[in-house]
């Protein structure tokens, strides 16, 4: 099966955890209902070849409908009804003539790398969607088993050097925020061996802050919202936070975050966790015992104090213009590593990932450090 056939698979499995009535629910309020990123996808991978190749558009209305999704700043929210977006049998004809039609042109490599890729982020991003969809809105069961408790805190020596963020030229595939290779001078210090787990944050709600989005209180109990139940707070997972939840920790513990920089020197040689590349639906215990720093890759995305701006020589890819750009305006901070949900492709040491401090669906979390 070749790559694009496997994203696509990625994909259509989730979609068919949606209950038929919850198709056009808004699980998370700033972003567009489901039905939307049913079409998204084959619309996305459409535009990109149409417009790169010359093509005539396959459905200029739901070309268009389908083309863009949304980052509103906070207290924006859509405002469109279910009535406003087509039956999902119409969606679901659209998306077979796409796939028809993609499957029978030639696709520059390039440009296959962008379609695969972009297909497998949404996969992540609609996961944390399906994440807050009510339990009776999808069809599925399990998840991870709570283990016994929380690690021993302990921060682990980074010596001074060098960093290289990105990559060059001529490297393979990277999204244009990748691009160019820079090297940075990096000083000592000390980071965390382990992510911040629940247990961590607890004493800090338990002081006055304010609990994070993961979280639920019964009867004076903490439980964890998971994807398919809620369960006793997990004390060993690392806990999802918002940056500014993060960054609030971290001052409250004498300490700060990583910056990107800092990030790459910590998880040069470091472990990666088996919670990575769809491995499960909620995190696991921060501690596999491993020597050294753990889980810097995979078992939720790390938060960095780096404000999300390009490299030295960056460039914007002439077919998707919009890619990065728009995000370079102070308001997003870079992390770094990956979640359980996010596929192997993006494990590459220089893939950059971002969102707005205070965005609190995402399977993000930190750990801290010292100088």
């Amino acid at each position: 099966m070749d790559t694009l056939a496997q994203a696509r698979a990625e994909t259509d499995s989730l979609f068919r955890l949606v209950r038929p009535g919850s198709m056009y629910e808004r699980p998370i309020p700033e972003r567009h209902r489901i039905i939307f990123y049913l079409g998204h996808l084959e619309a996305f991978d459409w535009n990109l070849l149409s417009h790169a190749l010359g093509l005539r558009p396959l459905d200029e209305g739901l070309d268009r409908l389908f083309a863009f999704g949304i980052d509103p700043p906070p207290g924006e929210l859509p405002q469109d009804q279910p009535s406003d977006w087509p039956a999902v049998e119409e969606v679901e004809r659209y998306c077979r003539r796409v796939r028809e039609a993609v499957d029978g042109v030639a696709i520059p490599e390039e440009l296959m790398h962008v379609a695969v890729e972009h297909r497998l982020m949404h996969a992540e991003t609609f996961a944390y969607i399906l994440h807050q969809l009510a339990y009776d809105g999808k069809v599925g069961a399990g998840g991870q088993e709570p283990g016994a408790g929380r690690p021993d805190w302990r921060m682990c020596d980074v010596p001074a050097g060098t960093a290289r963020l990105g990559k060059s030229r001529g490297e393979g595939f990277g999204w244009d925020n990748e691009f160019d290779a820079c090297v940075v001078d990096v000083p000592a210090f000390a980071i965390g061996r382990h992510k911040v787990t629940n247990g961590d944050y607890l004493e800090f709600v338990r002081q006055g802050a304010a609990a994070p989005f993961f979280w639920a209180e019964r009867g004076g109990e903490w439980f964890y919202r998971g994807m398919w139940r809620e369960t006793p707070l997990p004390l060993d997972w690392p806990v999802y936070v918002t940056h500014d939840e993060a960054t609030a920790y971290a001052r409250w513990r004498g300490m700060r975050l990583p910056s990107e920089a800092e990030w790459h020197r910590a998880a040069c040689g470091s472990s990666v966790s088996r919670n990575v590349d769809f491995a499960s639906w909620d995190p696991i215990g921060v501690d596999e015992g491993n020597a050294g720093i753990e889980q810097m890759i995979g078992n939720g995305w790390e938060w960095t104090s780096t404000v999300f701006a390009p490299f030295p020589g960056f460039a914007p890819m002439p077919f998707y213009e919009n890619y990065s750009a728009p995000f370079f305006d102070g308001q997003h901070f870079v992390l770094k590593g990956a979640s359980p949900r996010t596929a192997r492709c993006f494990l590459r040491a220089s893939f950059r990932n971002w969102f707005r401090p205070s965005y609190p669906y995402l399977y993000a979390t930190f750990r801290l450090v010292e100088s």
